[in-house]
């Protein structure tokens, strides 16, 4: 009943002249209708690359895996054509590797039991780009409307990774555009190319990544272009997790083995929300007190 309600929703706040399947790669694993797949979101992780959703966004993954009431969509911002190769991926030009990272995120919607995951095929150019993101914002508006979920997983402001804080903009932006009453309860900011190990305690949001550890491994190794391209990603990951439970909390005994952080981005949607400038300052300066008055 609450997928039809969500589907009716949806019909209600878009013109139907609308289509979001248009230059988007669409992948149902289970082969349902395309509207079914949004409707029955609960849990949506939006990212900028291939293999962003199964780092940052596993809790989502993990809280879904397995459950008829709850399931897990991603969507993914960029096309992956300008990624790090070596190796046997090294004489492989751009429109190559875009179809081999299209192919493993396929892959691990498959493995991950995802609802749907969406590839948008954006250039990171094109994303980062304040005056041609707008298009970009405009899709992330419609799969927001059709799968209304009550979780999201996107990117922190704090990130060092360029296209990455560009998805957040682009996420902050249309979850504003929808109304408020369609808006996820919650909203994180996960940590990926910078940790958010820095965060105070009352900014910082420990995911907890330790069930189904085969499972996180199994999505890891979905990305060998990026692994045996260069980069290995999967035991960077895993190796981060571990740390960040061990180094949580140096006064208890660990009762996880595996956390991943997060900004709790909540605030930027509600009524009177903060910049973005003044949300991050704040942790920032409260960091800063934190170094300072141990001085």
């Amino acid at each position: 009943m609450l997928a039809v309600a969500k589907v009716l929703a949806a019909m209600d706040m878009l013109p139907l002249t609308l289509s979001m399947h248009a230059n988007i790669d669409l992948f149902i694993p289970d082969q349902i209708s395309a509207p079914e797949a949004q409707a029955r979101t609960s849990h949506l992780g939006i990212g900028a690359h291939q293999d962003d959703l199964e780092f940052m966004a596993f809790h989502g993954i993990a809280t879904c895996y397995g459950q008829d009431g709850a399931w897990f969509s991603g969507i993914t911002c960029t096309d992956g054509g300008g990624s790090a190769r070596s190796g046997a991926f090294a004489g492989k030009t751009d429109a190559e590797m875009q179809a081999i990272r299209a192919d493993e995120q396929r892959r691990a919607a498959e493995i991950g039991q995802y609802s749907y995951v969406g590839q948008l095929g954006f250039t990171s150019a094109a994303t980062k780009d304040p005056a041609t993101r707008g298009k970009l914002v405009d899709q992330l508006e419609q799969h927001l409307i059709y799968t209304q979920p009550e979780v999201l997983y996107t990117h922190n402001p704090a990130d060092k990774h360029a296209t990455h804080v560009a998805v957040f903009h682009a996420v902050i932006e249309a979850l504003l555009r929808i109304p408020p009453y369609s808006r996820p309860k919650k909203v994180y900011g996960c940590e990926v190319w910078r940790d958010l190990d820095w965060l105070e305690p009352e900014d910082k949001i420990a995911l907890d990544v330790s069930p189904y550890p085969e499972l996180a491994e199994k999505l890891n190794a979905c990305f060998a272009s990026q692994i045996t391209g260069g980069k290995d990603y999967g035991k960077a990951v895993i190796g981060r997790r571990r740390a960040n439970a061990t180094f949580y909390d140096s006064h208890s005994v660990d009762t996880l083995d595996q956390l991943w952080f997060a900004m709790d981005l909540t605030p930027l949607i509600e009524d009177d929300a903060p910049t973005v400038k003044a949300f991050v300052e704040a942790k920032i300066d409260r960091f800063r007190s934190s170094v300072i008055g141990q001085l």
